[in-house]
């Protein structure tokens, strides 16, 4: 039986906090719930805060400090803002595992402070690896901490993983769900709007990772973090469009065989797993009825119209900081076209050019990463002006 472990969620008020949280109050005999964050979201933040009493909450946005505290100024419950909070309260002597679910490169400074405070990490922020992998995994060894996926691609390769220590991986399928724009033309995504675009046809997420999921990126993010998690080369990463979202990704061995995990699109279950690994627990979650689903169709990704997923591996084949300076434009691209200052197809068109203007450094420092980071995202708002 395991053992009762302390819990930080960054981004307790996301779809995947929001849904960590449900499995949290599934298994109170499990987990202790130490810290909540949220970015701006003052309210759900405080609705959180009393339903689940967590030693610690921060509030990132500043100004809204003293609404939450005043909220829970009758509660028990220490209330911080600012993001540097978010790496103090990471580092209590009370939490075991912290579930890093911010979106962008926000993730990355209190993934490292977590990691430093020998905290085993719920990794649900691609981002932290794709910005700096490099950093953040030999952190991890030197600490020897735990870092266990949440995306759901990420976690059906770590459940074909038990008892294949001493077999080496030969290839990976990542599945993707294809998005809004399966099958588009470059022609037809001309005149996509920011409203279709936020509508995913098997997940439920955040705005940013939706529009991510419709121009391909979040599968070109998910190919820089699985060359992370699993020690991989990009000729062993493939991508196979997977419109039904059952099959959540493959694993091959060297003897040809594959293992693939599957299941209902419910992000609970590798969540859960995460959290609770190695041990499966019991759950109420609807099952997946081969009945209810008489074909599972499979396609080749389409890289030249979604030229995102094109960036993405040629971010990895240059390595250095070119994936941080790609990361750091598509955040500001996405961020433009949901404020419809640019078109659908301008996300990858500037996200290439920061690319092409980036410089390559091979040894780099987090002081490095951060700089790349600054300095791409000028560029791309250079470029939207």
């Amino acid at each position: 039986m395991l053992k009762k472990r302390g819990v930080a969620i960054l981004g307790s008020t996301g779809s995947i906090g929001t849904q960590a949280l449900e499995v949290i109050e599934a298994y109170p005999e499990l987990f202790d719930l130490q810290v909540i964050t949220a970015g701006n979201n003052a309210d759900l933040l405080i609705e959180q805060a009393r339903k689940f009493n967590p030693n610690m909450v921060v509030i990132v946005d500043e100004t809204q400090y003293t609404k939450v505290k005043e909220a829970l100024w009758n509660e028990d419950i220490h209330v911080y803002c600012g993001k540097e909070s978010l790496c103090q309260v990471v580092q209590s002597t009370e939490v075991d595992v912290v579930l890093t679910a911010l979106v962008g490169y926000a993730g990355l400074q209190p993934t490292i402070a977590a990691i430093e405070a020998k905290k085993d990490i719920a990794l649900a922020n691609k981002e932290t690896l794709v910005v700096a992998g490099a950093l953040i995994t030999a952190l991890a060894r030197k600490h020897g901490i735990n870092i266990y996926p949440v995306d759901s691609e990420h976690s059906a390769i770590f459940q074909c993983l038990p008892g294949e220590q001493i077999n080496p991986i030969e290839k990976i399928y990542l599945t993707a769900s294809g998005g809004p724009f399966r099958g588009f033309t470059e022609e037809q995504l001309k005149k996509v709007t920011k409203a279709q675009a936020l509508k995913h046809p098997n997940w439920s997420m955040g705005a940013k990772i939706t529009i991510d999921s419709a121009s391909m990126m979040n599968k070109g993010l998910e190919v820089i973090e699985a060359k992370w998690l699993f020690n991989l080369k990009a000729e062993q990463i493939d991508i196979i469009v997977h419109p039904q979202s059952i099959v959540h990704s493959l694993v091959q061995f060297e003897d040809g065989s594959m293992k693939a995990q599957l299941g209902l699109p419910d992000m609970k279950l590798p969540i859960q797993y995460a959290l609770t690994y190695p041990q499966r627990l019991k759950t109420d979650y609807p099952r997946f009825n081969f009945m209810d689903y008489p074909q599972l169709t499979f396609e080749k990704a389409d890289a030249k119209t979604f030229k995102n997923l094109e960036l993405a591996y040629k971010a990895m084949e240059l390595g250095g900081n070119i994936a941080c300076a790609l990361n750091a434009a598509n955040e500001v691209t996405v961020q433009a076209f949901l404020e419809e200052r640019i078109s659908f197809l301008d996300i990858a068109l500037i996200n290439e050019s920061v690319m092409e203007k980036t410089t390559l450094i091979d040894s780099l420092s987090l002081e490095d990463y951060m700089a790349t980071d600054r300095e791409a995202r000028e560029q791309a708002k250079a470029l939207i002006q």
